[in-house]
């Protein structure tokens, strides 16, 4: 039997015992066990906890980052209770997932549904399928002419944020269950939201109808992804610190995290990089896709700081199934914080954003003479 005097610089971690289970445990006792167990993914939940709580506790400008078909399947009501904890201060999110969201202020549900049944046959009876989730033509139709009615008299070039709260706004105020939608929660407290690709969803398709139907281009609305880019851009500079939950991955998780290479690589103000990462996904990073790849080489981009990893961790499974414990772990572990109602914040910090870039310039090129 081998008894190497250097075994004890391995064999040092926390102890794994097999504690049975208790009837009716809440989800901090349950991250409570994972991070006393510390194996496998159970392990990075606990850590995942644990960074959250940092960010709270530095008081850190905290985004999510939403992919996926999430709304459809009722995750929206998690983003909305961390909404009004104030646990979220900015999502960058798919239009579908907003798009989808609308329909349940609108009154709708999805229903659950078979991933095995006969699409030819749905579509035959007006029912689209998102894998086992079930929602109708009506749903889409209706949540389309609610879209055009909201934003009717928008016109001119504006950020999705404001596309965005304009929706909330009117959902707030016009729909009858609110109390469902995320939108309306971000809407509520201020919390704006953006979509990294304001064309690609049901909300893009009424927005491009709109722009066909007006009698002359300066009558349409128009969503201006340079205001989104340079928006994200000037939370992320005027945060002290910046922290990120990434649900899945995709177009939504790198439009955040380029905040911080147009910070140092464009307009030369080096923040260093984000602070805080979680992310839960199911993609592996060895096969080169966006949604796979670690906090770790997002370092080598100077996406985030350099030389604490400990801040930065990936739970390599289901968001459906590790999001509900995370926010409600949270939600029992940690007291409601004041939201940063940054969406009413926008046009200073665009403004001071422009200027410090400016200074930059003209610092410069006064140096080149």
């Amino acid at each position: 039997m081998k008894h190497h005097p250097d075994r004890s610089k391995f064999f040092c971690g926390g102890e794994i015992i097999p504690d049975p289970l208790k009837a009716d445990m809440r989800a901090t006792e349950l991250i409570a066990n994972y991070e006393k167990w510390g194996a496998y993914n159970a392990g990075k939940l606990a850590e995942a906890a644990r960074v959250y709580e940092a960010m709270l506790d530095e008081n850190a400008t905290i985004a999510l980052t939403v992919a996926g078909a999430m709304t459809p399947a009722g995750l929206g009501g998690l983003v909305s209770a961390a909404i009004d904890a104030g646990f979220v201060d900015v999502v960058i999110s798919t239009g579908a997932n907003i798009y989808h969201d609308l329909h349940f202020a609108l009154g709708y549900t999805s229903r659950r549904g078979s991933a095995t049944a006969n699409d030819d046959d749905l579509y035959r009876v007006g029912i689209e399928r998102i894998y086992d989730v079930f929602i109708t033509e009506e749903m889409l139709l209706n949540t389309d002419a609610f879209v055009r009615e909201a934003l009717a008299k928008e016109k001119g070039r504006i950020s999705s944020a404001r596309m965005h709260n304009i929706l909330g706004q009117v959902a707030l105020k016009a729909t009858p269950r609110p109390e469902r939608s995320f939108v309306a929660a971000a809407a509520k407290h201020d919390v704006p939201i953006f979509t990294s690709s304001p064309g690609d969803s049901s909300i893009g398709m009424n927005v491009a109808a709109m722009a066909l139907w007006s009698a002359t281009p300066d009558s349409a609305v128009v969503v201006d992804p340079n205001l989104d880019v340079l928006l994200t851009t000037g939370i992320v500079w005027a945060s002290e610190k910046n922290g990120v939950c990434i649900v899945g991955g995709g177009s939504p998780k790198n439009f955040y995290l380029q905040t911080q290479p147009t910070l140092w690589q464009l307009l030369e103000i080096d923040k260093g990089g984000h602070d805080f990462a979680v992310q839960i996904s199911t993609d592996a990073p060895h096969w080169g896709g966006l949604s796979g790849a670690t906090p770790n080489e997002a370092v080598s981009w100077g996406k985030f700081k350099t030389g604490d990893l400990a801040k930065h961790v990936v739970v390599y499974s289901d968001a459906t199934i590790v999001l509900p414990i995370l926010f409600s772990h949270l939600l029992g572990a940690r007291p409601k914080r004041p939201s940063k109602r940054l969406y009413t914040k926008l046009d200073g910090i665009y403004a001071d954003l422009r200027k410090a870039a400016l200074d930059v310039k003209s610092k410069a090129k006064g140096g080149a003479k």
